[in-house]
């Protein structure tokens, strides 16, 4: 049986610097994967690959690029807008700004419905209204004549969940999707996201720089449900790790993934200052010979600054960790 998403040695290329270099993703129906890494790190732009919405100057190529074992790469623009926001949809980071302004949310979520499902009319209204009421929205008939404007941001991004899973999608790209939401709303919309995906069935990709999400969205999806919950650790446009949730969180292999968990503020409680890796995902210019972490790694050994270390057994690294080896 063909997963529901496969990539192979993806790379996004804007001129001479890889924004995406050679990444290997898999995604079974009904699991959970989630890509952390720093911003600049290429997670983004892996997604935005997979729904067509590079544009030029980059250029995007890959020996697999799958949806249910469908060419994303080599399907036609008409035949990929049958596909992305009908089987595969996103919520995007910032809910105010993804939503126009001059519509209201109800007319928003109608669009989608329109467009992929022929809606009209009467069930058009009593489907905005079962949506709305499905992401958890009160006075759902009320909210669905308002703009965004006159929402809260916890309640735009459950307008932009509702949009996304209004036709039933098999894989929900969840892009940062808790970005500028205090810690309350963060949690009710990781909860709201796990419980659609467990009722719908759907392969949930969720995109963020913040380990500590990942760990309680894997803890609450290992309770709620059977699936597998897959993490992908991304620095400056390669997986450097991969692994299980929680295993990975209980030893990571990779000196980047150890320093992510390191600067965790639950993990700094009676420290002086937050534990921080020093320096900036390289950028075009300043892109190691070796290892791509070597400048900033506080492991760092010759053969790091003169070779490059491929992905072996779930590892990016010629050095990994034990559980006994201090972090960065």
């Amino acid at each position: 049986m063909a997963a529901l998403l496969t990539i192979k040695n993806l790379r996004v290329q804007f001129g001479a610097f890889p924004a995406v270099d050679g990444v290997d993703l898999r995604l079974d129906a009904g699991d959970l994967l989630a890509i952390v890494g720093e911003s600049g790190s290429g997670k983004s732009v892996t997604m935005l690959a997979l729904m067509g919405l590079i544009d030029a100057p980059g250029r995007v190529t890959a020996d697999a690029l799958e949806f249910q074992g469908r060419d994303m790469l080599r399907m036609s623009a008409a035949e990929r807008r049958k596909i992305i926001g009908r089987e595969i949809a996103c919520v995007f980071q910032d809910a105010l700004s993804s939503l126009n302004p001059s519509y209201s949310v109800g007319f928003q979520i109608g669009e989608v419905l329109r467009v992929h499902l022929g809606l009209r009319g009467a069930a058009l209204k009593r489907r905005v209204i079962e949506l709305l009421e499905l992401v958890e929205i009160p006075d759902a008939a009320r909210r669905a004549e308002a703009y965004p404007h006159q929402l809260s941001g916890g309640m735009n991004q459950r307008v932009m969940i509702a949009m996304a899973i209004a036709c039933g999608p098999k894989l929900l790209i969840a892009d940062e999707p808790t970005t500028a939401l205090d810690v309350t709303i963060q949690a009710q919309i990781m909860a709201l996201l796990l419980r659609l995906q467990a009722e719908q069935g759907m392969g949930l990709l969720l995109i963020t720089h913040d380990l500590a999400v990942v760990a309680e969205m894997a803890e609450a999806a290992e309770s709620a449900r059977a699936g597998s919950n897959q993490v992908a650790v991304m620095y400056a446009g390669q997986v450097i790790e991969t692994g299980a949730a929680p295993a990975i969180f209980e030893a990571p292999k990779h000196p980047y993934t150890a320093a992510l968990l390191a600067a965790i503020p639950e993990h700094n409680r009676g420290a002086q200052r937050l534990a921080a890796l020093p320096g900036i995902v390289p950028g075009a210019l300043d892109r190691p010979v070796g290892c791509l972490l070597a400048p900033r790694c506080g492991q760092v050994q010759p053969r790091c600054q003169s070779e490059r270390p491929a992905l072996l057994t779930g590892v990016r690294c010629f050095f990994p960790l034990t559980r006994n080896s201090e972090h960065v």
